[in-house]
């Protein structure tokens, strides 16, 4: 394989952006992994033996936990990355990485989404609760940013979008075609179970553009059991939100998930995720999916075979799918099956075939130059 470097917003949590890296590194061992921030004591222990490689942002005050706050660091610090001398340079994008310089190197951007801060500003301001006088003040440098980042776009070689609905968005914001590969998903660790719970189950980051707080406030109209598995700044308001049927978990070890998702009744994704592997998780434990028809849902669920979508993004419409959802009429098999086509043998298989594709193809550009020099 051709020299190759991987290039990571920022390591300081876990999450999905985390779970493709994981993949990228055993698919690329030895490959150097360039990121922003790297906060190793946060970060599972297996990241210390990977080559991982920080810009100056490392040594800013308070960096690791509250990274938000550096947001114009960003495009400064990787607009500063120099990795011409490499052949290939694979970045995983939710941010601002995909701004590295490359030369004549293949850039393949691997886009979990456009920077959603930059390009989709006022629902994320409302999410976060970006005070309103504010707002104006921001968006000189949100207009900034996004003619950064659009340039910055327009340098890498080739877009793979995660989903359909990023796949969208790349073109809208930035005016390029992608290839969709969706996000590995370990799927065979999950198994269904002899019988099922009554209960509802949300696996996730509690945090704004979750939309946990419209479950919970729909399962507190339904009086039905719901649980959530998972910790984040949200926290402590969603539980004071909660009626007595919604339970908090906080952060479930991954041996436990397994049991939990097949054992639930249905699975609730209350907000749009750009992919979403919880779903496919719990479809690959046999279980239904009942999901706000949007984003990654789209891709992953197939209404009426392995789930049911509602349409808007409010709990009366989730708590109405969950009275008419039937889950019993659901076959697992089918949620097995549908599972199947995101497991991490096929990422792996897509994405290592359209990485080891173009870089023969910009090999046969650099043979036809010297040919014609």
């Amino acid at each position: 394989m051709s020299r190759l470097a991987i290039v990571h917003d920022w390591l300081n949590q876990i999450g999905g952006a985390e779970d493709v890296l994981e993949t990228l590194v055993a698919m690329y061992p030895g490959a150097p992994v360039y990121t922003s921030i790297y906060w190793p004591e946060h970060m599972p222990a297996a990241y210390r033996q990977w080559d991982i490689r920080t810009t100056w942002m490392d040594g800013l005050p308070g960096v690791y936990r509250h990274h938000q706050f550096y947001l114009l660091c960003y495009p400064l610090a990787f607009g500063g990355l120099d990795l011409s001398a490499y052949d290939v340079v694979l970045s995983n994008k939710s941010a601002f990485c995909h701004g590295v310089h490359t030369g004549e190197a293949i850039h393949i951007c691997y886009c979990l989404t456009p920077t959603r801060f930059v390009w989709q500003f006022d629902a994320y301001a409302a999410r976060e609760s970006i005070p309103r006088p504010l707002r104006p003040l921001l968006r000189p440098l949100i207009a900034a940013l996004r003619r950064w980042d659009y340039a910055a776009a327009q340098r890498v070689s080739h877009f793979v979008a995660i989903s359909r609905a990023v796949q969208e968005r790349i073109r809208r914001f930035y005016g390029r075609e992608s290839t969709v590969i969706h996000p590995p998903v370990e799927t065979t660790r999950f198994q269904p179970a002899p019988r099922h719970e009554d209960y509802y189950l949300i696996v996730s980051r509690l945090i704004p553009y979750r939309r946990i707080d419209l479950a919970v406030r729909a399962f507190n109209q339904l009086g039905l059991p719901l649980i959530i598995a998972g910790d984040g700044r949200d926290r402590e308001t969603l539980e004071a939100l909660a009626g007595p049927t919604v339970t908090f978990l906080g952060r479930v070890a991954d041996k436990e998930l397994p049991d939990l998702f097949a054992r639930c009744r249905a699975y609730v994704l209350p907000g749009e995720e750009d992919f979403g592997i919880a779903p496919v998780q719990a479809q690959a434990a046999g279980r239904p999916v009942i999901a706000f028809a949007a984003g990654g849902a789209l891709d992953t669920v197939v209404e009426g075979q392995t789930g049911a979508f509602f349409h808007e993004p409010t709990p009366e419409s989730l708590a109405e799918a969950v009275r008419a959802f039937d889950a019993e009429a659901i076959d697992p098999r089918a949620c097995v099956e549908n599972a199947a086509r995101f497991e991490a043998r096929v990422f792996r298989e897509r994405l290592g075939e359209f990485v080891t594709r173009r870089g023969r193809d910009k090999g046969k550009e650099r043979q036809g130059d010297k040919g014609r020099g």
